[in-house]
């Protein structure tokens, strides 16, 4: 053959593109000349040397897995979470019949706010329901005496009871209670003393009517505990973050491992809500991990739309990968269609259930496959964290360093599918106001006294007129302007506006936090100080309701620059053995920006367009 028809190096000749004539297939196949496909569709092989040629020149020899595994077994180290630590506070047993998210999630019922009585909904609906449980003992004589030691009473009306006279709904609900209800939470937060009995300040009207009396209200306690989940303490929330911080662990062969949720507050919690944290919770001894060894016959991976395995098998028409039409930069549905269209067929199922509360470590995976050949195959995710090849899926991540050991792990927290949730009780909306160099938390749902929540603009102007109804019938007519100007000292805000000011941190000089304060309510003709408006909701009321008040800090990253909405309602689920649980929950999401409050001082304004 002459020497110019050689290709020594034919990848390079291919690179370089140096003989132009050289012809590569990527695809063959057969093109029928007449309209009978008959015998195209027999796909005939009259000379099988030619297929096996046609297979090198594909590059179907190349693969050194061919191999498909007919027999496999698994093993395995299991361990249940033993052990709670909500917040940094005492560690205490796992309860394994209620939910983790309401174990995180729950918050104590408020039943005042500033030394007023709230939430008459609930008040009421405990009233009821103890009026009925009088009832089917046999006791309606003993209702209308605990409405008198209970009662529902309106209170007189001036500046301190502008949460009730100032809102048409709700005065008219607290109206058509008083007199007539029990004030049925007063009668819960008496019986919370294991001292106090239901009986006490009721007059009999016989002896043995006390002890049922008592045993009804151990009753009413248990129906309000199976009704509302509360708890004793909300050690898990954490105001300064605005987020749920709380950890759990298993147990290991010498030790055990600890879960950490440092930053939940998405009402979805599940696996990546976890990272894996050094140390441990304390507490007795656990029993360890338990070691399992399961044999499998694997099975293929098959969805709507892989490609068939069968020669001359058409693919379900139903998932159509050829009609998706990602972007360039759409790596999520690049990789979704390269390994459905590509890699599909080689991947292999090994089912295995695990209960929920669970941390399974897989050692290893030895496999047989159809050649007789067996391997020993350890996770994909072990080596460092910081080793950028390391691929790993629904793997826990640590929290000690990045150059730690990543290890196959898998956590099924005890977690329930769905929840109900109901319309916001509270909604505080914080962001930046750079003009006025500080925070809003914009009080955007607050709560009423009958209970659900009101918009806060509306509260807030109904507030205002409010108070201004009560000054203008004491208020002294200012003297009218004599200039066509004026000066303003400072503009006001919404009342539902609460500012966050920057402070420094102590002990620091460059780093700053947020510290809640108060705008004031100035109203033209009022002889008494301006009154600091106070927040109405139990978000931003940190502090504020203790005997002795506490200032609240916020930190200053906790606020982006497109800020943050938290929301607070309730929560309803059922738990595998069948029970309910409703509790309340709060809820973090990203803000929509920097926003302006109008707030300015130092301004000079037209007189005329101040009150005469």
């Amino acid at each position: 053959m002459d020497v110019k028809y050689v290709v020594p190096d034919l990848k390079t000749a291919l690179t370089q593109q140096l003989f132009p004539t050289i012809t590569v297939w990527n695809r063959l196949e057969g093109r029928p000349r007449e309209n009978d496909f008959s015998r195209a569709l027999k796909a005939e092989v009259r000379d099988p040397l030619w297929m096996l040629t046609k297979q090198w020149q594909l590059g179907e020899f190349q693969a050194d897995d061919a191999g498909s595994p007919v027999f496999a077994k698994l093993r395995m180290r299991t361990a249940p979470v033993t052990k709670y630590q909500p917040g940094g506070a005492a560690t205490e047993p796992f309860e394994s019949n209620v939910p983790m998210e309401v174990k995180a999630e729950q918050r104590v019922l408020q039943w005042q706010w500033n030394g007023q009585k709230m939430r008459f909904d609930l008040r009421a609906q405990l009233g009821r329901q103890w009026g009925n449980m009088l009832r089917d003992s046999g006791l309606p004589t003993y209702i209308p005496k605990y409405v008198v030691q209970y009662p529902i009473t309106l209170p007189p009306q001036d500046e301190t009871s502008d949460y009730i006279y100032a809102h048409r709904q709700a005065w008219q609900q607290y109206a058509a209670l008083a007199g007539r209800a029990m004030d049925g939470g007063d009668l819960h937060l008496y019986l919370l003393d294991p001292a106090h009995h239901a009986s006490d300040g009721i007059a009999l009207d016989a002896p043995g009517d006390e002890g049922t009396l008592d045993t009804l209200g151990l009753e009413f306690e248990a129906w309000f505990r199976g009704m509302y989940y509360q708890p004793a303490q909300e050690a898990a929330w954490k105001p300064p973050y605005l987020e749920y911080q709380f950890a759990c662990s298993v147990p290991r062969l010498e030790s055990e491992q600890v879960l950490a949720a440092d930053e939940y507050a998405e009402r979805q919690l599940d696996w990546y809500s976890f990272n894996r944290a050094p140390g441990n919770l304390g507490g007795p001894p656990d029993p360890g991990e338990q070691t399992s060894v399961t044999s499998f016959i694997p099975t293929p991976v098959t969805f709507e739309g892989m490609p068939d395995p069968r020669w001359w098998a058409l693919e379900d028409r139903k998932t159509d990968f050829g009609a998706v039409n990602p972007s360039t930069t759409d790596l999520a549905q690049l990789l979704l269609m390269e390994f459905s269209l590509v890699y599909a067929n080689d991947w292999f199922l090994f089912p295995h259930q695990l209960p929920a509360g669970t941390l399974a470590r897989i050692e290893g995976l030895a496999v047989t496959n159809n050649f007789g050949e067996r391997f020993w195959i350890l996770g994909a995710g072990t080596g460092p964290q910081d080793n950028w090849h390391r691929w790993a899926m629904f793997q826990l991540s640590s929290n000690d360093t990045a150059r730690s050991l990543g290890e196959p792990s898998l956590f099924v927290p005890p977690v329930v599918s769905s929840t109900i949730d109901g319309r916001s009780l509270e909604e505080v909306e914080l962001a930046r106001d750079e003009v006025a160099n500080m925070v809003w938390a914009v009080e955007r749902t607050l709560p009423s006294v009958t209970g659900p929540g009101r918009a806060g603009k509306d509260e807030a102007r109904e507030t205002l007129a409010y108070h201004q109804r009560l000054i203008g019938a004491i208020a002294v007519p200012p003297p009218p302007f004599q200039a066509g100007i004026a000066y303003l000292a400072m503009t006001s805000v919404p009342e539902h506006f609460i500012p966050f000011v920057p402070v420094h941190v102590p002990g620091s000089v460059r780093e700053i936090q947020l510290q809640r304060s108060r705008m004031l309510r100035i109203i033209e003709g009022d002889p008494l100080p301006p009154e600091k408006i106070p927040p109405r909701t139990t978000l931003i009321r940190e502090g504020l309701d203790l005997q002795v008040k506490q200032q609240f800090f916020l930190h200053e990253e906790e606020v982006p620059r497109a800020g943050i909405l938290v929301t607070e309602s309730f929560r309803r689920t059922r738990w595998t053995n069948g029970e309910a649980y409703v509790w309340i929950g709060n809820e973090k999401q990203t803000g929509r920006g920097e926003r302006s409050s109008g707030l300015a001082f130092d301004s000079i304004v037209d007189a005329k367009a101040q009150p005469a």
